[in-house]
């Protein structure tokens, strides 16, 4: 039911690609550093679903039998993370997996340089993405309110940079990479609050199915 669901989303919002990307507001935009797989897509399905980590999972699904031999894969790939990263959120999501570290666990606050136990923490995640090649990674950078737009922008992407130079620095393949910097464009939580603007600085994954997992899974399911 569930995949069923999310394939009538993926199908809907596919129509709203032609009449809707001349009108994207900057927040469904963001800026993009590099370009990978269900991006756009998934800039669309975020923009409804409110998390454009969640939408580029739902827009890179395949479905089917295909789908379910990708899940098994992410499930076991995902068991491994959340073993394994301290401080971070680990979700399967349909065919993927979303991770979202709190900023405040990898940086100071208004930097974008990683603290120790963050440089651990993605050395960590390395070995496992490197363990399980087969994916794409969406790599999120979100700030709260404070500061200008174009500062907190800058943050954002600064700090998503921060990330996936720090998992390429462990060996992961940069060609997996997607980088996306979204300033202040997507708060998950109140930013007139302490506790809403700590939850709002964060640097969010998306773990996908590379395009030689989706040809494998569809030659082993017939899909």
């Amino acid at each position: 039911m569930k995949r069923t669901i999310v394939l009538l989303l993926v199908v809907s919002l596919l129509g709203l690609m032609t009449t809707g990307c001349a009108n994207m507001s900057r927040q469904t935009k963001g800026t993009a550093i590099g370009a990978g797989a269900g991006g756009a897509i998934g800039g669309l399905i975020g923009s409804k679903s409110g998390n454009t980590a969640l939408g580029a999972i739902i827009g890179a699904a395949v479905g089917g039998a295909a789908g379910a031999y990708i899940g098994n894969y992410m499930d076991n790939q995902a068991e491994e993370i959340e073993r394994d990263l301290e401080g971070a959120s680990v979700e399967r999501v349909g065919e993927g997996i979303k991770i979202t570290f709190d900023s405040g666990l990898l940086f100071a606050v208004d930097k974008s340089d990683l603290q120790y136990e963050a440089r651990q923490n993605l050395a960590n995640l390395a070995v496992i993405l490197q363990k399980y090649p087969d994916t794409d990674i969406l790599i999120e950078g979100h700030t709260d309110s404070s500061g200008p737009d174009d500062y907190n922008m800058n943050l954002s992407r600064n700090r998503a940079n921060s990330v996936a130079n720090s998992l390429a620095g462990q060996g992961v393949d940069a060609t997996r990479f997607t980088i996306m910097a979204y300033g202040e464009t997507q708060p998950i939580a109140d930013n007139s609050t302490t506790e809403g603007k700590r939850l709002n600085r964060r640097v969010e994954l998306a773990i996908m199915a590379n395009d030689k997992l989706k040809d494998a899974a569809e030659k082993k399911t017939g899909n």
